[in-house]
């Protein structure tokens, strides 16, 4: 192996309307993983809710393609 340091490579600018586009989406996906590790911790520290308390996953998938039908249109 040797033991120069890997090229790295060149990198564009972003535009400024790029840049805030990515930033805004950097901080969408935290907030979701900040919810997520909130409920694992809360599983990790209380156990897992009571099967009666949850709900079925056809009302839950219902609810959420609800919301992403009225959600605007995003480009990846």
């Amino acid at each position: 192996m040797s033991q120069q340091p890997a090229p790295v490579p060149e990198r564009q600018p972003l535009d400024e309307n790029a840049a805030a586009s990515v930033r805004a989406y950097a901080a969408d996906q935290r907030a979701k993983v900040d919810v997520l590790a909130s409920v694992l911790e809360d599983i990790a520290e209380r156990g897992y809710p009571a099967a009666e308390s949850g709900v079925l996953w056809e009302e839950a998938r219902d609810a959420h393609l609800e919301r992403l039908a009225g959600e605007q249109p995003r480009v990846a």
